[in-house]
């Protein structure tokens, strides 16, 4: 084997052995995508970090215990794009969440949607087609 070849097979060898982390991003099969879950609570931390922010929500049960839940968002990156950051939220404000519980029984949601207290949906993507001339406050 000439210097030459052995050089571009290590080079490849180590493109394709550095690549796979590349692909190695998490998907969606940790949560029960059969399911939505709805959950009305308070927020008591909002952390909007890579690779995803993290809203800390105080859910009472139907005996009226809390349960504390974390709901993971989509990428930040992302969600600039459509006005937030993070001051979007504030502890004490009250939300409704749907989205896909952990399969595990953690108390985790994948977010699906967000709400305010009075109804208002919190955009997290793209307005829907035949919203896109509307106007609204976020």
């Amino acid at each position: 084997m000439s210097m030459k070849t052995l050089a571009v097979a290590v080079v490849a060898v180590g493109l394709l052995m550095t690549s796979g982390p590349l692909f190695a991003h998490h998907g969606a099969s940790a949560y029960d995508n059969s399911a939505m879950t709805k959950l009305t609570g308070t927020v008591t931390d909002f952390q909007f970090i890579q690779p995803h922010p993290l809203i800390f929500l105080d859910v009472k049960d139907a005996n009226g215990n809390v349960q504390k839940w974390f709901v993971e968002m989509t990428a930040p990156n992302h969600l600039v794009h459509y006005g937030w950051n993070g001051h979007k939220l504030h502890a004490g404000e009250e939300i409704t969440v749907t989205g896909h519980a952990a399969r595990n029984g953690n108390k985790t949601l994948n977010l699906s949607k967000i709400y305010r207290a009075d109804g208002q949906e919190i955009p997290l993507g793209a307005p829907p087609a035949d919203a896109k001339a509307q106007t609204s406050s976020y």
